[in-house]
């Protein structure tokens, strides 16, 4: 078993998962690079270990069981436990998403992936996680997930465009976390999600206004919590996002 700190983050061939795993491996992790497409993923490893990073490839398609199993056994054989896991693969479903006229398939489409294939993945590397003295767990949301800020109450400000599927699909994850949290209450498994802000990357045509570097902070933070640090919060750079 490795006695370095092992990291798996989905969706990091590029943007902020990317960033992530770059600054996990500024830390001295050696970080897993969760990703679908083999060019991009093969690059994102080639460009972090000439960065001095001790990167590895993980083929991962999150919304597939046997991708998600074949890569809990390479998470395995590669170091033998899992310290964080960062979940951040994630799609927009793309289309207008108008609930009152919205297609039920890209609701069913973004859903899969950001929803459905965080407990995948969750759920299968955990026991991986449990190996582990201080296992840390990263969701990536968004402040389009919080019913606080959508809605306007509280004195937020409404945020982001009517989306029926991404915005609810951030919302649902949430929810999702905290009855993860409340099952794992008295573990050592701290769970976290984090709220990137408004970055520029190819999921809204790159007119956020924060770079990926800057959207990768919270997790990073919240991937390397100290032991007794809190569990069960949404986060961005600010502190607490409302729910």
């Amino acid at each position: 078993m490795s006695e370095n700190k092992t990291a798996l983050v989905t969706g990091a061939n590029k943007g902020i998962g990317y960033e992530i795993a770059a600054g996990l491996g500024a830390l001295g992790w050696s970080v897993g690079v969760g990703a679908r497409d083999r060019t991009r993923r093969e690059e994102a490893v080639a460009r972090l270990r000439e960065a001095g990073v001790d990167a590895f490839a993980v083929p991962l398609d999150v919304t597939d069981d046997d991708s998600v199993a074949a890569a809990v056994d390479l998470v395995r054989e590669r170091a033998g436990r899992l310290d964080a896991l960062v979940n951040n693969a994630g799609i927009t479903g793309g289309g207008p998403q108008q609930p009152t006229t919205v297609d039920l398939d890209i609701i069913r489409t973004v859903v899969e992936t950001n929803v459905l294939g965080v407990i995948r993945v969750t759920n299968a590397m955990l026991p991986l996680l449990r190996l582990s003295p201080s296992p840390r767990i990263v969701h990536m949301s968004s402040s389009v997930g919080s019913l606080t800020r959508q809605s306007g109450s509280g004195g937020e400000l409404t945020t982001g465009p009517v989306a029926a599927a991404y915005s609810t699909s951030k919302t649902f994850l949430n929810a999702v976390m905290i009855q993860y949290v409340r099952e794992l209450d008295g573990t050592d498994i701290l769970m976290n999600a984090a709220c990137p802000g408004f970055v520029a990357t190819d999921l809204n045509g790159f007119r956020g206004v924060r770079t990926p570097g800057q959207g990768a902070a919270t997790a990073i933070r919240l991937a390397t919590l100290p032991d007794g640090g809190p569990t069960g919060g949404f986060f961005e750079d600010a502190g607490l996002v409302p729910w």
